[in-house]
């Protein structure tokens, strides 16, 4: 299998990461409701901790470019979308500021060659970090301020013809 994330329980094969880089480092905490303690550099240090952790685990890093294009959140890549075993489904952000990341994904997606089953568009909400895999064939999606229910009827109905039930 080339893709997918289903199955929590396997090592981590390949991943999308995306450095804080400018857009965190000019980032106003107040617009992105980042806390009193925000310090760029030290994330931007952490970060690259983690991504010296992930490559060590064998896993192979895909790098969504870290543009000053003013997106700070977009560093949290599990949220605008996920990937499946049939391929990506790319979503749509419940955080005003980050409504142009889906974007990112979807483009990137293409890039690398992973298809995209669905995207959600219009009203309809989810946000990734919302989403918990089950087991390979159930995800359970909490609905909440960056969720909503048309969301979750949306992202139903791209997986139901996959073999995936939304809880």
């Amino acid at each position: 299998m080339l893709y997918g994330a289903e199955d929590r329980s396997k090592p981590l094969a390949r991943v999308i990461m995306r450095a804080p880089g400018p857009a965190m480092a000019a980032a106003r905490p107040a617009d992105w409701h980042y806390g009193p303690g925000f310090d760029p550099a030290q994330a931007e240090a952490q970060h690259a901790e983690l991504a010296r952790i992930v490559a060590a685990s064998g896993a192979q890093i895909d790098w969504l470019p870290a543009d000053d294009d003013g997106l700070s959140d977009a560093v949290f890549v599990q949220d605008p979308s996920f990937v499946t075993r049939h391929g990506a489904v790319v979503l749509n952000m419940g955080k005003a500021l980050r409504k142009p990341e889906p974007a990112l994904h979807a483009a990137f997606y293409e890039a690398l060659g992973v298809p995209v089953i669905g995207q959600l568009t219009g009203d309809a909400t989810v946000e990734s970090g919302d989403c918990f895999w089950l087991d390979p064939q159930v995800l359970a999606v909490g609905r909440g301020a960056r969720t909503n229910q048309a969301g979750i009827d949306a992202l139903s109905d791209i997986l139901r013809p996959h073999g995936i039930a939304v809880q």
